[in-house]
């Protein structure tokens, strides 16, 4: 076992000097770029261009309905529950925007993730990336792992050799950097 071994939970926190410092272990780092990656897979390929200048130049897309995918339906919901035309458009003004911004947030924070035992500091940006990767990646897995308030009833109800535990692991510590960064990031704040 190595020194980036023995760094067992990550926590974000208030850098001396400015910004957002973390120092991942070797198995941390190895999962969150997986995830990470896994996530940017999921929202698919950066958008062909319009066929439409105008609409290119504004970025308006053409889905008008919610992902058939439950998980992405859960990052883009309709916007209008009542008036499907009006949802329809809001869809096509917003979502391909949204998904760039998900798209970069998940970016930076896989940039940044860094090298087994080092410590990172990230720009107040950065650390925002980091809160919006962190916080779409529990929701897609949370709704992919069937996740609601009660996660502890969800564990115990798992038999131990259930492939799901690794996963509910991996969801519980997305939970922990989450809220270590929520922490970090109203500490500066205050």
């Amino acid at each position: 076992m190595n020194g980036a071994d023995l760094i067992v939970v990550a926590q974000f926190r208030r850098a001396r000097k400015g910004g957002f410092s973390v120092t991942f272990g070797q198995s941390e780092a190895r999962v969150l770029r997986h995830v990470l990656g896994e996530m940017l897979e999921l929202l698919g390929p950066e958008a062909e261009p319009a066929d439409d200048p105008l609409a290119a130049a504004l970025g308006i897309g053409t889905a008008t309905t919610a992902p058939s995918d439950p998980a992405l339906a859960r990052l883009f919901p309709d916007g209008y529950t009542d008036d499907p035309g009006a949802s329809a458009d809001f869809r096509r003004y917003t979502e391909p925007g949204l998904r760039d911004q998900k798209r970069t947030a998940l970016r930076t924070a896989l940039e940044t993730v860094g090298e087994a035992g080092e410590r990172q500091v990230l720009t107040p940006v950065q650390a925002e990336a980091w809160l919006r990767a962190l916080n779409d990646t529990r929701l897609v897995l949370g709704d992919r792992l069937g996740v609601t308030e009660d996660l502890e009833e969800l564990v115990q109800s798992l038999a131990d050799d259930d492939p799901r535990l690794g996963l509910l692991w991996v969801y519980d510590r997305l939970t922990s950097l989450q809220e270590s960064l929520v922490q970090a990031l109203w500490a500066d704040v205050r």
